[in-house]
């Protein structure tokens, strides 16, 4: 059910397949949907980095802008110099105390993904699938990193506002644009052994269409290409959840979460992204068993 590749980093290779890779988020950020600036600070995202790679993540997911439902992107949102400004002494610190770590930047722009490998990142993980700056697929090329390209349909102000699309359709739609972008970024000279695809649960999706593609998550391995899943924390799991009519906050959506992360690795997923990294180490360690025993 899940086929096995060698994901080429900037200065090495991660194995994917053997078992699930687990990418802890770092959000330096003000006003991020999870975690409401609780690690803005550089210590206190540095302390919480360092605590997340102690508790088994294998690589550290950090982003300096939050792409939260409502958020403001590109020319209006955070500039390049503010996420630098937020991100740099971060990873500088984190490869300070741990040489070894494996820091992806969570960035749509080329300028923020330069400099981020330049001060030591691997992965540069982009929402937009490289689509936002158009510089971007020239840039993963030229730095020879390891590339997430996710699926986001439409931009955070306008998610509201989308029409809703039935299971085929949402699958098809995701499908083709992840082809796409993936193309693209191999036409800008990024080597198809770097690239992740992540179809972008919540970015653009409404709470029917992630379960949906939740459930039909193993058909995007007809892609071709390790698969990221990032459902952690997300929205549509809070509601699911809601008590007394009210969704569950952030915060509170723990075993919904580990729930969903399980979900995908066992339809498939090479790379999971999650807050709570303790909890989803174990389920994964579980689910990994369980895929092993199938096999």
């Amino acid at each position: 059910m899940r086929p096995e590749y060698t994901w080429r980093l900037r200065e090495r290779e991660l194995k994917l397949g053997e078992r699930t890779v687990i990418m802890g988020v770092l959000n330096v950020t003000p006003d991020s949907f999870s975690e409401a600036g609780l690690h803005f600070s550089p210590p206190a995202a540095v302390e919480h980095g360092l605590r997340l790679l102690e508790e088994g993540a294998d690589i550290l997911d950090i982003g300096g802008e939050s792409t939260r439902p409502g958020a403001k992107v590109g020319d209006k949102g955070v500039s390049a110099e503010e996420e630098l400004r937020r991100i740099l002494p971060v990873i500088g610190q984190v490869l300070h105390h741990q040489r070894d770590a494996v820091i992806s930047v969570d960035t749509y722009k080329a300028s923020v993904a330069r400099a981020a490998c330049q001060a030591g990142a691997q992965i540069v993980n982009d929402i937009s699938g490289g689509r936002w700056d158009r510089a971007m697929p020239a840039a993963m090329a030229e730095l020879k990193c390891g590339v997430v390209l996710m699926h986001t349909r439409g931009r955070p102000d306008e998610w509201r506002n989308l029409p809703r699309l039935g299971g085929n359709e949402l699958l098809a739609l995701i499908k083709r644009e992840l082809c796409a972008c993936a193309e693209s970024a191999m036409s800008a000279g990024v080597e198809r052994a770097r690239m992740v695809l992540d179809p972008g649960f919540g970015f653009g999706k409404n709470f029917g269409e992630n379960f949906a593609l939740l459930a039909r998550f193993g058909e995007l391995h007809s892609l071709g290409f390790p698969l990221l899943a990032g459902t952690s924390r997300k929205s549509f799991i809070g509601r699911a959840l809601a008590r007394q009519g009210k969704d569950l906050a952030p915060t509170e959506r723990l075993f919904g979460s580990v729930a969903t992360a399980t979900a995908a690795i066992l339809a498939g997923a090479h790379i999971v992204r999650a807050h709570d990294v303790r909890p989803t180490v174990e389920a994964a360690r579980v689910a990994d068993e369980i895929l092993r025993s199938g096999n």
